[in-house]
């Protein structure tokens, strides 16, 4: 999964309840966004077994963001940040492992 743009703005963790996101997916093919999903589960997995942090690269209404965080939590809708803070998964562009 490619970004849609290559430098997307850095953003902090204690920035993230700030955004907006919209409703559409970023994602339009079922394999790419079964691809995300399967980064999202294991992303989780080693956030909490070894508190690694990920970049995510995902999309507000102003374009594609990048933070380096740890996911704490993944539900059917979004994933949670430290702090309670969450991204909705359907904006989530991409999963790096740093």
């Amino acid at each position: 999964m490619a970004a849609t743009t290559p430098f997307p703005a850095s953003v902090q963790k204690e920035l993230v309840p700030y955004l907006h996101f919209p409703k559409e997916d970023v994602l339009k093919s079922d394999e790419h966004k079964k691809l995300r999903q399967e980064k999202l589960d294991k992303a989780t997995t080693i956030g909490n077994l070894n508190h690694s942090k990920v970049a995510i690269l995902f999309e507000d209404i102003h374009g594609l963001k990048r933070i380096e965080t740890t996911i704490w939590a993944t539900t059917e809708e979004s994933i949670v940040l430290k702090r309670g803070s969450t991204i909705p998964i359907h904006r989530i562009v991409d999963v790096e492992f740093v």
